[in-house]
C-alpha cells in the first residue's frame, strides 16, 4: 500500500529557479514539481501538493503562518500518513519548534526540510532533501509511522525540529542539535535511530492546540549593558534572557533590583544560554544564584528558538492547567534533557 504524503508549500531558497536570460531567481510553480524532479514518481507514497498562494520568504514566516500550517495538518491528518513542509531556512528551526508544541500527541510524521541552493540550479541540495525526506515521511513499519514527532532533514541528517539550530549560511550541512542526538542519517542506507525518536506519553487523541501569545521579549546579555532598559518596557509578561555561559550574569545589586521588580510587576524571566552547546545550570557558579532568589526558570538545554516558541505557546494558554513555570519546567516533546517532572 502506498503511503500518503501531504507536501505544503512555504515558500524559501527551495521553492526558486533561476531565470537564465536575466541571471535572477524566481519563483517555481510547485505545480509541474513532478514535471521538474521526475524521480519523485518512483517513490513509494503518493504526493499531494498544497502550496502557500504567495511563497513567503521565512523571515516573512511567524505566528500567524505557524497556525495556518498547524491548522492545515489538522484539517488533513485522517487524509495523509505524513506530512513535509517545504520550508525556507533562515526561521525553520522556529516553525520547527512552534510546531512541535502545538500538534498534540501526534503520531504521524511532520518533516521540514528546505535547501541552501534553489532547486533548478545545476549544483542544488534541494532535491536530496526533497526526496529523502519524502522517505522518511512515508516510512511506516506493521502499520506505525517511524516518525512520530515534528522533526528536520536537511544535508544527510533528520533532526529532532525542537532541537535543531542553523549555524551555517554558507555550506550544505547547516543545521545541528549540538545538545540531542541524530534521529537517523542518510548514507548508502537510510538509517532511524529509533531509541532516540519521541513517543507521546499518553493514549489521547491528536489535536491542534494553536495558540500563541506574542507577548513574548528576547534579549542577549552582553558586559556592559544597562539593565534598566527592561523597566521601560510595558506588557513584558516573558523576558527570555540569553546569560554567559551556564547561567551568570553581572553580580551587582542593580542587576537583582531590575530583575526583582520585573517579577514583582509580574514578568516571567527565563534564562537560557548563549552557548551552542550545554545549558543552565543555576547554582554552579555564584553569578547564578541571583536567578534563584528571583524565581527565574531555568531553560536547561533548549535552544533559543526553542525556548522563545515554547513561552509564545504556554503564555495565558488555558488549555494548561497550572502555573506558566510548571508548564515550562515539563519537558512537552523532547526540546530539554532535564525532565523535572521525574
Amino acid at each position: 500500500m502506498k503511503r500518503k504524503v501531504l507536501l505544503i508549500y512555504t515558500g524559501g531558497t527551495i521553492g526558486m529557479e533561476k531565470d537564465y536570460e536575466t541571471g535572477s531567481l524566481k519563483a517555481f510553480d510547485f505545480g509541474n514539481i513532478f514535471r521538474k524532479i521526475p524521480e519523485m514518481n518512483l517513490l513509494e507514497c503518493e504526493v499531494s501538493v498544497h502550496p502557500f498562494s504567495e511563497p513567503l520568504d521565512s523571515s516573512d514566516v511567524g505566528p500567524k503562518e505557524w497556525k495556518i500550517i498547524a491548522n492545515y495538518i489538522g484539517k488533513n491528518y485522517e487524509k495523509y500518513d505524513g506530512f513535509l513542509i517545504l520550508h525556507g531556512t533562515d526561521t525553520m528551526s522556529y516553525t520547527a519548534s512552534a510546531l512541535s508544541f502545538m500538534l498534540k500527541n501526534l503520531r504521524k510524521p511532520v518533516i521540514l526540510t528546505g535547501s541552501q541552493l534553489p532547486i533548478g540550479d545545476l549544483r542544488t541540495d534541494a532535491k536530496e532533501n526533497l526526496l529523502t525526506s519524502l522517505y522518511y515521511t512515508s516510512l511506516y513499519e506493521n502499520d506505525e509511522a517511524v516518525i512520530q514527532e515534528v522533526a528536520v532533514y536537511f544535508e544527510y541528517k533528520l533532526l529532532r525540529g525542537n532541537r535543531t539550530l542553523k549555524y551555517s549560511a554558507e555550506y550544505f550541512d547547516a543545521y545541528q542539535t549540538p545538545n540531542y542526538h541524530l534521529l537517523g542519517q542518510s548514507g548508502v542506507h537510510l538509517n532511524v535511530e529509533k531509541d532516540f525518536l519521541w513517543r507521546p506519553k499518553t493514549d489521547e487523541k491528536f489535536t491542534v492546540d494553536s495558540h500563541i501569545s506574542q507577548d513574548v521579549l528576547f534579549w542577549r546579555i552582553f558586559p556592559g549593558m544597562h539593565l534598566e532598559h527592561f523597566s521601560e518596557i510595558p506588557n513584558m509578561k516573558v523576558l527570555i534572557l540569553q546569560v554567559f555561559g551556564s547561567g551568570t550574569i553581572f553580580n551587582t545589586e542593580k542587576t537583582q533590583q531590575t530583575l526583582q521588580l520585573l517579577r514583582e510587576r509580574g514578568t516571567e524571566i527565563v534564562v537560557v544560554s548563549q552557548c551552542v552547546s550545554g545549558g543552565i545550570s543555576f547554582g554552579k557558579y555564584s553569578n547564578s544564584n541571583i536567578f534563584t532568589k528571583i524565581g527565574a526558570i531555568s531553560g536547561h538545554d533548549m535552544t533559543a528558538e526553542s525556548a522563545i516558541s515554547k513561552a509564545m505557546h504556554l503564555l495565558e494558554n488555558p488549555n494548561y492547567e497550572g502555573s506558566f513555570a510548571e508548564n515550562f519546567n515539563k519537558n512537552l516533546c523532547g526540546e530539554v534533557t532535564f525532565d523535572l517532572e521525574n
